[in-house]
């Protein structure tokens, strides 16, 4: 079975998965002393054939979306993150582009020091191994994660959610492609050929196989992976995150920077749920800030200063605080200086992203 096809009829899963696993560990041998250059051929080809075939992963995920409008209960914020278009195939492509074009880490020497006795000790970046990456809707993280292992000397298994299965399949043709292209084994990149979700049970299992998973999804996915896993993880379990206004943000640095990061897409992990603002921040800032969102399409829910402000904005509850929204709201709240907004954070934050607007490098 090659990468990007799918399994068909009653599949047995562990021995598919251990085959993919066995795989997956031959690959890492090569991978470990693969040049720099043959990684970033495959990184660039695959790109080039992402841009090329366009029209077919976009038709895959027109597959994808159909399917899921059948789906009742699927939410706003899911079915954009499902969804491609000519924009988000090219910014796939890019991003394999500019990991290309980051530094290789294999290899490099993050310390050294001599001890006493004379003896040169080296701290040296080495691959982990074989990762594997269980993920929701978001069709590009094949694209991503495949990259970024390779690029790192890893070989890889992606398990992509059900409602992105032919889209995932049509991205990872392209990966297949490029890996064969600069001479790199198959097996570097591999998509897990199946929709059974006993698959992610089994993946769970792969200790002598996996060295570590990474999961990016929903809360379900991410509580799930973590009661079952046998595998060591990297994870998060949500992404309730803030940005901070300063009393000495430059005004316009601040109005377009809120705005891209709540509005640019809101269904990600990574966009700000909660803005907070120092009370020496002018209230004309913030009621163009305000507005700004609002034109946008966002919902803005306040405490009582920035409902003063605005009668569009709507009371706060207590749950706005610690509420992920994956969507057009925000939480807006003053608070007192930097102090005031790391104890709004540390009582509210999920410690996924944060980050400060000014230009005061003391603050």
């Amino acid at each position: 079975m090659t990468n990007g096809e799918a399994a068909n009829g009653k599949e047995d899963i562990p021995a598919l998965m251990g085959k993919l696993g066995a795989a997956a560990h031959a690959a890492i041998r090569r991978l470990a002393i693969t040049p720099t250059a043959t990684k970033n051929k495959a990184l660039t080809t695959t790109a080039a054939a992402l841009r090329a075939t366009a029209g077919k992963i976009l038709a895959a995920n027109a597959a994808d979306m159909d399917e899921a409008a059948e789906v009742k209960g699927l939410s706003k914020a899911h079915l954009d993150r499902l969804m491609l278009n000519e924009m988000r195939v090219e910014a796939m492509a890019k991003g394999l582009e500019d990991i290309a074009a980051l530094e290789d880490p294999v290899g490099k020497i993050m310390a050294a020091w001599e001890r006493p006795n004379g003896l040169h000790i080296e701290r040296v970046r080495t691959p982990l191994g074989v990762i594997g990456v269980i993920f929701e809707s978001r069709p590009n993280v094949t694209a991503d994660a495949g990259a970024l292992c390779l690029k790192a000397g890893n070989a890889v298994i992606l398990r992509g959610g059900s409602e992105s299965f032919h889209s995932c399949r049509a991205i990872m043709r392209c990966l297949a492609q490029g890996l064969t292209e600069a001479g790199l084994p198959e097996a570097a990149i591999q998509l897990v050929p199946t929709t059974d979700r006993a698959a992610v049970g089994e993946m769970l299992t792969m200790t002598g196989t996996i060295d570590v998973i990474v999961p990016r999804g929903g809360k379900s996915l991410i509580k799930r992976v973590s009661e079952e896993s046998r595998v060591p993880l990297f994870k998060h379990l949500e992404g309730i995150c803030h940005t901070y206004i300063d009393a000495a943000a430059d005004p316009e640095k601040a109005r377009a920077i809120v705005l891209n990061a709540k509005m640019r897409r809101t269904g990600i992990c990574a966009a700000t749920e909660t803005l907070l603002a120092d009370e020496a921040v002018a209230d004309d800032l913030l009621l163009e800030i305000i507005s700004d969102l609002i034109h946008a399409g966002c919902e803005i829910r306040g405490d009582k200063n920035i409902q003063s402000l605005d009668v569009r904005v709507l009371a706060a509850e207590d749950g706005d605080w610690d509420t992920e929204y994956l969507d057009a709201v925000i939480s807006v709240a003053r608070v007192k200086g930097v102090e005031g907004a790391i104890e709004h954070i540390a009582n509210h934050s999920s410690h996924h992203t944060e980050a400060i607007i000014t230009e005061d490098s003391g603050a």
